[in-house]
């Protein structure tokens, strides 16, 4: 009875754990990204002035601020399986009694959670094999464009796996986006 109490004592230690960790890199992804939209907001504010005002664009801009609006959409998008923003339909689980609907929940966090994975390995190679190749008005590797594909999957992996988890013990993943 004594080595239940310290498993069960434990296991809650470690989700605790898994949680907090989980919590602190959602809200790391959240400044990642407004910090992203941010500098991508301020250079089109740049080229903007610079082409009308001073009939003299900057040449960098353009690609500068879809490089990084590449980077803060698929990093918010990892963060939305998490705090359950994700683009979902809900529809079918919604209309099914309780019992079903817990299945077809948790089936949808595996479908996420292989589509995640999908997106990190395919990511990383499709990142490799550009890497080579540099973008001529930022001199920086087209590779760049394809690392958030990666982070994204692995971020969505991991995102998964908490709410798979929590869906089984029949809870719900606190939200850190206020």
């Amino acid at each position: 009875m004594r080595l239940r109490q310290c498993v069960n004592l434990l296991e809650v230690q470690v989700a605790n754990a898994v949680l907090n960790f989980s919590g602190r890199v959602s809200l790391l992804t959240k400044w990642v990204a407004s910090t992203g939209f941010l500098l991508m907001t301020a250079i089109i504010v740049i080229q903007v002035f610079s082409r009308y005002i001073l009939n003299d664009s900057p040449v960098w801009a353009e690609q500068a601020a879809l490089l990084l609006m590449i980077w803060y959409v698929f990093i918010a998008a990892a963060a939305g399986v998490r705090e359950g923003f994700h683009i979902r339909i809900t529809v079918i689980a919604d209309s099914l009694p309780v019992g079903p609907r817990r299945k077809v929940r948790l089936l949808t966090h595996l479908f996420v959670l292989l589509f995640g994975f999908a997106m990190a390995v395919f990511g990383a190679q499709l990142a490799a094999a550009t890497w080579q190749h540099v973008i001529p008005t930022l001199g920086v590797s087209r590779g760049l464009a394809y690392v958030p594909i990666s982070v994204s999957g692995v971020l969505i992996v991991g995102f998964s796996v908490e709410q798979f988890l929590s869906k089984l013990r029949s809870e719900e993943v606190s939200q850190q986006w206020n």
